[in-house]
């Protein structure tokens, strides 16, 4: 026997669903007709404009209100550009220049942008203050270390955003910072007390209420004092009475990807994600990237078995279904006839980001360097560094741990050499490297990740663009006199 109709429909009105390739299947379109709240568009399903565009007017074929969302935080997440690198800085360097107007108008241009592509969500802005140097999922995702500031920038990206009629959803509650693993690979803990939550971690979370975020993503961290030994995602403390009844948020909560490990193994698949969720007080779950309808159909299955069998209250998945129904019709209602982004603004940013420590003079004509970086599941492999913008300068790539100083300094001669890298003080081997390097050959250091606060000892200058996209790196060659 089939699913009741109607059950299924309102679990499906509680997915966020996925599909592959730059053309929406036909299933795609077809569950969305059925009752699917909406799809998120990764870098596989973008191509060019014109193609999202078609995809997005394809997909409201099955419902004119779908939601259709987007990871687009600028800097080092993004999927509009996943080819070529970000034209927009991200949090770290706007939290480093200190102006919320500029990140108010670049978070506005990204969302003028996103409207201008029928897309109506953006999983954007990240507003965890990230505490920890070696976090290795948030770090340039984030506005700074400091809780007040990132507060505040917070809030006007919210603003910017939403003026652009995309709905802003700020993540990750109640904070992602301080953890030093990934949730997409395990289960991460921030073993803090609640005194310290509320002194760092959640006053952005407050402020981005108070300015009107639609809605706001789960974290799948484990949060003792918070969540005992279960994930923030299906904490019913977290999302209900800390988040609905203590900061007053009535928009829509949207879990961060169930098929992640820190909410998949918990639970012990995504169908049990799903409906563990919903019961903390989910509205919108957000299944992953990898999906096809038969694990959509899955997991709705697994909502309308839990309603039968009393895991979930039909009351509650009634609630959820609305929220995200009131999400749409609020997106809807506002995304019109867009506003045009105006990616120059974000390399005006970028160059505003860049800090040097130390002289930059004797460049004529250095070796570039480029350390390689694993990216994260979060960033993709999307094109970062220097290489871009280099106007007739030599680069080479290599792994700090299987290269030897002596093999540079002869590729580089009588040259100097210019180090760029991601989160140096971390790269196994990297600075190890350096200090070799720097012992007897004059060095210059691109740091483009997480500012961290190492400095290696002997190089001639350090520079500091707080993020990798196509703008910061575009930044960094201008003030080191090497872009074309």
């Amino acid at each position: 026997m089939g699913l009741d109709p109607g059950l299924r429909r309102l679990a499906l009105g509680t997915l966020l669903a996925a599909y592959p390739g730059p053309v929406p299947p036909d299933w795609a379109v077809d569950l969305l007709a059925d009752g699917l709240a909406g799809h998120t568009l990764f870098g596989t399903n973008v191509h060019d404009p014109a193609q999202v565009t078609a995809s997005t007017a394809a997909l409201r074929t099955g419902r004119p209100d779908a939601l259709i969302a987007i990871d687009e935080e600028g800097g080092d997440v993004t999927r509009l550009a996943h080819a070529t690198g970000s034209p927009y800085p991200g949090n770290a360097a706007l939290g480093a220049i200190g102006d919320v107007a500029l990140t108010r108008r670049v978070y506005q241009s990204i969302g003028a942008e996103l409207a201008a592509l029928g897309i109506t969500v953006n999983l954007a802005p990240t507003v965890d203050v990230n505490t920890a140097d070696d976090n290795p999922v948030i770090g340039t995702r984030s506005f700074g270390a400091d809780p007040v500031r990132v507060a505040a920038h917070s809030a006007a990206a919210v603003a910017g955003l939403q003026a652009a009629g995309v709905a802003a959803c700020a993540k990750h509650f109640p904070g992602h910072g301080a953890t030093v693993t990934d949730s997409h690979h395990e289960l991460p803990t921030v073993d803090a007390p609640l005194s310290l939550l509320r002194q760092r971690d959640l006053p952005p979370f407050a402020a981005i209420v108070a300015a009107g975020a639609r809605a706001v993503m789960t974290a799948h961290i484990r949060v003792p004092a918070l969540t005992g030994a279960d994930p923030a995602t299906f904490s019913r403390a977290v999302l209900v009475d800390l988040l609905r009844t203590e900061y007053g948020f009535t928009g829509t909560v949207i879990t961060d990807a169930l098929e992640m490990k820190g909410a998949a193994v918990a639970a012990g698949g995504v169908g049990p994600a799903a409906v563990r969720a919903l019961g903390a007080g989910a509205d919108l779950l957000c299944i992953g990237a990898k999906v096809d309808a038969e694990l959509v159909e899955r997991v709705a299955a697994e909502i309308v078995d839990a309603l039968a069998d009393g895991r979930l209250a039909r009351a509650r998945v009634e609630e959820a279904a609305g929220r995200a129904a009131d999400l749409a019709a609020w997106t809807r209602a506002t995304n019109g006839s867009p506003a045009t982004g105006y990616p120059e603004l974000g390399y005006a940013a970028a160059r505003r980001a860049v800090r040097v420590d130390g002289l930059l003079s004797g460049l004529d004509q250095p070796l570039v360097v480029q350390l390689h970086t694993e990216s994260t599941i979060a960033e993709g492999r999307v094109p970062w560094g220097l290489g871009p913008h280099l106007d007739g300068v030599p680069e080479i790539r290599v792994i700090a741990a299987e290269t030897d100083a002596a093999t540079l300094r002869g590729l580089a001669d009588d040259r100097p050499i210019v180090l760029v890298g991601r989160h140096l003080h971390r790269l196994p081997g990297g600075p190890e490297l350096i200090a070799d390097l720097a012992a007897a050959h004059p060095v210059t250091v691109v740091e483009m990740g997480w500012p961290a606060q190492w400095r290696p000892a002997g190089v001639r200058a350090f520079v500091t663009t707080y993020g990798a996209s196509h703008a910061n790196g575009r930044a960094a060659a201008e003030v080191l006199g090497l872009a074309g």
